[in-house]
């Protein structure tokens, strides 16, 4: 991948998580809720700044409390904001049960679809080596429009792709829609993360066999594809091949976040230079990091710490 002044631009929701203190499956079990900055290209942009990589993060958040305070929290972990902007639709919120399998959540969506093209601009985007978004950024217009629109002329631009495709019904209720809309950016060579239960939402058939996932995203364009298997690992796999990398016990404190932590860990890996495989390995480590971590991550994570296991058979 050629290297760039800006490393990644990661576009989508940044918006207040409320998480249950206590472990919960139903929503109406809980009684204490936690105040927690989330959204996925959110997470993996403070993900990768913590990993010391140049990251410009694309997000609308309301003129409020909560938009003010999501804005000084970015602004606190360095995170560049230039791209950031404030509307005067209320700031998304999220209601998260946490869990140890997959969270259940409520959204309460706002300006987080709020993304214009003065966001996605030349100028940033001819810098960028990669461009991040996911299925929620894309479930809601005009943020859909925009975010489609900036990523075909990224990709003319010499941008990379990446896109978590963490479809819900919840938040994206036309299933053939998003179908559609993921195989055309899949089709510009994108980089693919996709875990068990968001295949099963998003194509309505039991998951039985990771490599036929992989080999469905790769038919579609996609440059490599990591389909995450939770306590089981993940298969990732590109036009040469896959690989199974194993999941190893962890004291799983947080599970939010944790595919966010673990694509951050890959898109550096890849952005280093490292293989699919080492990349794979790399992203299990920052995964690890985060389940062991209640919230957010420190504001800074020593690099090193996901390359330890490289060049290691995956155990």
């Amino acid at each position: 991948m050629k290297s760039k002044p800006i490393d990644i631009i990661s576009v989508g929701e940044l918006l207040i998580d409320m998480i249950s203190i206590d472990f919960a499956e139903k929503m109406d079990e809980v009684e204490t809720f936690k105040r927690i900055v989330g959204g996925s290209p959110a997470n993996l942009a403070m993900n990768m700044q913590r990993l010391g990589k140049n990251v410009r993060l694309v997000a609308t958040v309301g003129q409020d409390d909560m938009g003010n305070f999501l804005m000084d929290y970015v602004k606190k972990l360095h995170l560049d904001t230039s791209l950031m902007r404030q509307t005067n639709v209320p700031t998304t919120l999220i209601l998260v049960s946490r869990s140890k399998n997959v969270s259940n959540f409520e959204p309460y969506r706002g300006a987080d679809a709020h993304i214009n093209m003065t966001q996605l601009n030349d100028e940033a985007l001819s810098q960028t080596a990669i461009f991040h978004t996911t299925c929620f950024a894309l479930s809601k217009k005009p943020a859909q429009t925009n975010i489609l629109r900036g990523a075909k002329r990224a990709v003319e631009l010499g941008c990379q792709l990446s896109i978590d495709a963490n479809y819900a019904p919840k938040i994206w209720r036309n299933r053939a829609e998003a179908q559609r809309i993921v195989a055309e950016y899949c089709s510009h060579g994108a980089y693919v993360k996709v875990s068990e239960v968001d295949w099963e939402r998003l194509y309505g058939t039991k998951l039985t066999n990771p490599e036929e996932a992989a080999k469905h995203f790769l038919a579609l364009g996609s440059k490599n594809v990591c389909v995450t298997l939770g306590g089981d690992g993940c298969f990732v796999a590109d036009t040469e091949g896959g690989h199974f990398v194993p999941a190893r016990k962890v004291d799983v404190k947080d599970t939010t976040g944790a595919g966010d932590a673990f694509w951050s860990g890959f898109l550096t890996a890849r952005l280093d230079g490292h293989t699919v495989l080492n990349a794979a390995i790399a992203a299990r480590r920052m995964a690890e990091l985060k389940l062991g971590h209640f919230g957010p991550l420190p504001s800074s994570v020593d690099r090193s710490l996901i390359y330890e296991d490289l060049n290691k058979i995956p155990t």
